[in-house]
């Protein structure tokens, strides 16, 4: 693509699907630009100040939980605090904010697993999410470890996971690209050494079928980066609504420019002019 792109519209998330490497996609208002062809070209994004909620498209002044306005961050399910921390889950005492929304997004297979994005790390995700998850991550590998009946339970076997490794990426040394080599088929098998005890303590309490742990292959993820930063220096949009420089890689949801990096699902709902010169 050597064309000019001028478009106008609220940022999305972007939309990746596996590849070698990671197929990235943005997504300006309705439309949707390929982004891997536009590295080494230069890019900018001009913010008008207006941001609307990705879920029911009011005008508000700051974005909660990532793109939603604050009537929105109150009620929804999907930003309740048990998004966040599975464990304090609260479907089962007939509290949750949505129970249809809980069926479908929670009452369903999860997966904890293992990551390696700033070095070794563990994760839960819906099933039907794998792997994008994990792209959104910026793992270099990934590996399933144990599938259970609900998010709650997964959020159980993440808090005994957490005693003995961590639950977060480094994003600044995911983004310098510079990742140590593990081997995640022995990650899981020391760590579920480690926590067999506790799994089988929450299988006599949620039925020895509510998990499973699976012996299925990994996946690697490579990204189209062409330059790592040696530094990394953030674009925020309500700081500086001129953003620009040359697109030199794409992990995670950030743009790396040669100007600084940019988490676009940051800014998701801001409504911008996503500019790219013809070359």
């Amino acid at each position: 693509m050597s064309e000019s792109i001028d478009v106008i519209g609220r940022l999305r998330k972007m939309p990746a699907e596996a590849g070698d490497p990671v197929i990235y996609t943005i997504a300006v208002g309705d439309t949707r630009i390929p982004l891997n062809e536009l590295i080494g070209r230069p890019l900018r994004f001009d913010f008008d100040g207006i941001i609307r909620c990705i879920h029911c498209d009011r005008t508000t002044k700051k974005s909660f939980n990532q793109g939603f306005c604050y009537p929105c961050f109150r009620k929804l399910a999907a930003c309740d605090s048990c998004i966040m921390n599975p464990e304090k889950c609260h479907y089962h005492l007939g509290t949750c904010r949505e129970p249809e929304w809980g069926e479908t997004h929670c009452m369903v297979e999860h997966v904890v697993y293992l990551a390696n994005s700033s070095g070794l790390k563990v994760g839960i995700t819906r099933a039907s999410q794998v792997p994008t998850r994990w792209i959104d991550q910026g793992a270099v590998d990934a590996i399933p470890m144990v599938r259970v009946a609900t998010r709650y339970i997964a959020g159980l076997v993440e808090v005994a996971c957490k005693a003995h490794v961590a639950d977060r990426t480094n994003w600044r040394a995911m983004l310098k690209g510079d990742i140590p080599e593990l081997s995640l088929p022995d990650e899981r098998q020391r760590i579920l050494g480690l926590i067999a005890g506790d799994l089988e303590a929450l299988r006599e309490t949620h039925g020895q079928g509510s998990i499973r742990e699976v012996d299925e292959q990994g996946l690697a993820l490579s990204y189209p980066v062409e330059t790592w930063p040696a530094k990394i220096k953030t674009h925020n949009l309500d700081k500086t609504p001129e953003v620009e420089g040359v697109l030199e890689g794409i992990k995670g949801q950030y743009l790396i420019l040669d100007t600084g990096v940019i988490n676009i699902r940051k800014f998701t709902g801001y409504e911008v002019r996503f500019r790219v010169m013809a070359s």
